[in-house]
């Protein structure tokens, strides 16, 4: 159930500043650190830019008032404007800083360059497009292209073997068009909603806290004459926008004077349009469906099966990998926010009343940026800290929760996501469910800011039971007692004759209401009825209020033996937004570098081989036919090996192949330059060396596969000269 809440850009600073230096870091593909300014510099910034421009104003008006007077001296009048200047200059001084705290350093152009060049470098290689490009396209839907859907294929495959494979999980696959009833019982045809605007001449929709979150982003970088005050206050307005109704919401556009971005035409008043693409079920069209809007609710209605399949046994886990839909109101930002999507959820059910996990430990002593709820409220950043020490001081809810926010971390950062600009921020109160025990988002940093990436919730028993109680099936685990235990249980017990006396046809709503009481609810009501007699007590089904009386219903609570002990399971949900990885993804690894002759710049993905779309590439060093033998032979051990690879035999120079090939983020180079053995290349050292042709195969396979790394084979292999074959 992931992405059910807004995405928060917010942005560091780059590392460089001059306005396109990140383009021609050959050291490293990491653009941004995560450097941070606290508000208070903000803020006396501000308050100094106020009292400049109040001491401006005067001094403004002492130079006319000397002007206009008959007895002041020239020397007089020429000190009071050199006074005015002075105050001028000091007044830029402090626009020009408070400008580039904003912009954390560099102005809105940089992260743009940087991220057009990106997706510039993308879509040329084809690594994803605009679907439907030759028709314009549809906005939020993109195509993955041949590198795109094996960079996307590598990140499946690994979250397969890092989760599926290594916590023994059951993979389910149910279909994407989910019957009303279903998404019913989940809340989603009720409440997966986003706010919407229209253009109130053209019709054109906007999704409302967009258009309030860019205008108030916006102020805060752009408008430098706004108090300190009214900055903290605009910060606060974001950090509570998901808390506003419509109806606040539709006063603060007016508030603001927020008109349609493309027309300045009015809007209309902020209202829920809800997010699932609607469809029927069958010719008749009499049976309502919806694509799902996530793949969990077809691992809750399997839950019966799945829990027999495991033998009856908690704790257990099972996972879906699946495509989502949503209809967004205004995609944006690339692949980040789309209307077709993959996700990659697992459910692990456990006993509420034991958390504990049995491999905790393994995950206990890693440390990394988290960003619980007190330093978020209290405006301090992500800090790095020990993941257990967050259980044993109560931030994370339990061990289960925090074992898998250590495995997403171990899963992201092997991917090859910047540990540095990863962090776990916990939900605010006001972003909880009001049935979630905890809940925290790894965040990954890209030129958008924060994006939210892997949801990791512990949803308590909210899905289980609401789907027993729309389907009338109990989703319950057992737990057997080696001997019988005593217990106290209420017993709730209508008396059906009274009642349907009192209600007739409406007995029977009546009398699931009472016995599907909580027992607080229903301790409440004995209570009531000992003292009053009788008792007002709301009939969901029945859409009204209805009055109770004491000879209607017995409460009471009675002893009992029992062998076994039955409940609702709870729910530990890491949600993964794949495509959004993977963009975040892309980004971390781009760098560029100078060519060899210092005359362009050379564009590279620094993919670890895990995700690399190619592993390796094969180049013949001149048309020769001796030379495609031996790469042929290369290429069908690399096959056997089952390493992806191309063989290159164009007729361009090496270096020009091996800019081709960097720039799809190919790891590894083998160059035949002679029959006997090859020279082995490494994508971003550029170091070279010589291998038998026999071994070439293995040795990428096995550095390829982690078995070894690239520093054994530059210690085991000779070295060869980059002089005469690199770029």
């Amino acid at each position: 159930m992931l992405l059910l809440h807004k995405l928060r850009p917010s942005f560091t600073l780059l590392s460089s500043s001059s306005p396109l230096s990140f383009l021609s870091s050959s050291s490293s593909p990491r653009v941004y650190s995560t450097r941070s300014m606290a508000t208070v510099d903000e803020s006396s910034l501000r308050k100094a830019l106020s009292d400049k421009q109040s001491a401006l104003e005067a001094q403004g008006n002492a130079v006319r008032e000397l002007k206009s007077s008959s007895a002041a001296t020239k020397p007089e009048i020429d000190a009071a404007i050199e006074a005015l200047n002075a105050l001028k200059l000091d007044k830029s001084s402090i626009e020009r800083q408070l400008q580039a705290l904003m912009s954390n350093g560099e102005g809105t152009v940089n992260k743009e360059a940087f991220r057009q060049a990106v997706v510039n470098t993308l879509e040329r290689r084809l690594f994803y497009i605009p679907s439907f490009k030759i028709y314009r396209g549809v906005a939020g839907l993109y195509d993955y292209g041949p590198p795109g859907c094996s960079v996307k294929s590598n990140v499946l495959a690994f979250w397969r073997q890092h989760f599926v494979l290594e916590e023994n999980m059951l993979e389910v696959d149910c279909p994407c068009v989910t019957p009303e009833v279903v998404l019913k019982a989940s809340g989603h045809v009720e409440k997966f909603t986003d706010l919407m605007v229209k253009d109130e001449k053209t019709g054109t929709c906007y999704r409302a806290d967009h258009l309030l979150k860019d205008f108030c982003n916006e102020k805060l970088q752009k408008d430098l004459t706004i108090s300190s005050e009214k900055a903290a206050d605009i910060k606060h307005l974001l950090a509570t926008l998901d808390d506003l109704s419509a109806e606040e919401l539709g006063a603060k556009i007016k508030e603001f004077g927020i008109v349609a971005p493309d027309t300045k035409n009015p809007l209309s008043d902020p209202y829920p349009f809800n997010l699932m693409f609607q469809t029927s079920i069958g010719p008749s069209g009499s049976s309502t469906g919806y694509m799902r809007p996530e793949t969990a609710q077809g691992i809750f209605v399997n839950f019966r099966d799945l829990y027999y399949y495991n033998g009856s046994k908690l704790p257990f886990a099972a996972a879906q990998i699946g495509q989502a839909f949503r209809n967004e109101i205004s995609p944006r930002q690339g692949l980040l926010r789309v209307r077709e999507f993959t996700l990659a959820e697992i459910e692990h059910f456990v006993d509420p009343e034991d958390k504990s996990h049995p491999k905790y430990s393994e995950v206990a002593d890693l440390e990394f940026l988290m960003f619980p709820r007190q330093e978020q409220v209290s405006g301090e950043s992500a800090k790095r800290v020990r993941l257990g020490d967050t259980v044993s001081k109560g931030i994370v809810n339990n061990e289960t929760l925090a074992y898998f926010i250590g495995r997403v971390y171990l899963f992201l950062t092997r991917l090859g996501i910047d540990k540095e600009r990863l962090r776990f921020r916990q939900h605010l109160a006001n972003e909880m469910a009001h049935y979630a025990a905890d809940c925290w988002d790894a965040e990954i940093e890209s030129s958008y800011g924060w994006i939210e990436c892997v949801g990791i919730a512990d949803r308590s028993a909210y899905d289980l039971r609401a789907h027993s109680e729309k389907s009338g099936v109990q989703l319950v685990a057992q737990e057997k007692f080696s001997e019988p235990k005593e217990v106290e249980k209420l017993v709730i017990a209508p008396v059906k004759k009274e009642l349907g006396v009192a209600f007739k046809g409406s007995q029977k709503n009546v009398v699931e209401a009472l016995e599907a009481m909580k027992e607080k609810e229903a301790l409440d009501m004995k209570a009531t009825l000992e003292s009053k007699g009788e008792v007002e007590f709301e009939v969901c089904t029945l859409g009204k209020t209805v009055t109770i009386k004491k000879n209607m219903v017995n409460i009471k609570k009675e002893k009992k033996k029992e062998h076994q002990r039955v409940f609702t399971p709870s729910v530990i949900e890491p949600s993964f937004g794949i495509g959004r990885i993977i963009y975040c993804l892309f980004e971390h690894a781009f760098y560029t570098r100078p060519s060899k002759a210092g005359d362009e710049q050379l564009n590279v993905f620094r993919f670890p081989p895990l995700v690399a779309p190619i592993k390796c590439t094969v180049f013949p060093l001149v048309q020769n036919q001796k030379y495609e033998e031996v790469a042929k032979f290369i290429s069908k051990s690399l096959t056997a090996a089952g390493i992806s690879h191309r063989i290159d035999i164009t007729g361009t120079s090496i270096g020009k192949r091996y800019a081709r090939t960097d720039e799809l983020g190919v790891p590894f180079a083998i160059t035949v330059d002679s029959t006997t053995s090859v020279t082995l290349r490494e994508r971003d050292s550029k170091d070279q060396v010589r291998v038998d042709v026999e071994k070439a195969a293995s040795v990428v396979k096995d550095v390829t596969e982690g078995q070894t790394t690239w520093a054994d084979v530059w210690s085991t292999f000779p070295h060869q000269s980059s002089t005469a074959t690199d770029d």
